[in-house]
């Protein structure tokens, strides 16, 4: 989600997807093996994988062309590439509206920038790629909502 934006999340979504249907697609992804910079439903991928799968069932193409990025692309918190790429592509919500098939972006040590999302499921959920698990379903533990640094909704998404 970094580089130069293509404003595909900008346009309406496919035939009336709703946050059911996003939390549907997600879980479709569920079983797919971690995989770094991998974007294949069943095959592999990472958290931001999952994302720009997401947003190919949804609205036809990526957001944007994502660069190579290395395990630790983003380590400074002055670096907040991915919260800067979602704000261009996605509505940014306050947390306390946060709702089933909305992105969750989250920051893993405090100091560091944010480098991990996942999908929110209602019941206090979460569907993302983790390595050595791959694509999970799991409960939205306070241990992660207390990682969360920002929530984004799907444009066009009822």
């Amino acid at each position: 989600m970094m580089g130069e934006a293509a404003g595909c999340c900008s346009r309406g979504a496919r035939a009336a997807i709703t946050r059911k249907g996003i939390i549907g697609i997600a879980r479709s992804w569920i079983g797919t093996p971690y995989h770094h910079q991998a974007s294949a439903k069943g095959v592999g991928t990472d958290c931001l994988g999952l994302l720009r799968g997401i947003c190919r069932e949804v609205y036809g193409r990526e957001p944007q062309k994502v660069p190579h990025y290395p395990y630790d692309w983003s380590t400074k918190k002055s670096d907040e590439a991915l919260i800067t790429a979602a704000s261009c592509h996605f509505d940014t919500l306050p947390f306390e509206q946060m709702g089933g098939g909305d992105i969750l972006i989250f920051r893993l040590r405090r100091g560091a920038a944010a480098q991990h999302l996942g999908i929110a499921v209602e019941g206090n959920r979460l569907i993302h790629a983790v390595e050595r698990y791959g694509c999970v379903e799991v409960p939205l533990s306070e241990a992660w909502r207390r990682r969360m640094s920002a929530v984004f909704a799907f444009r066009g998404i009822k």
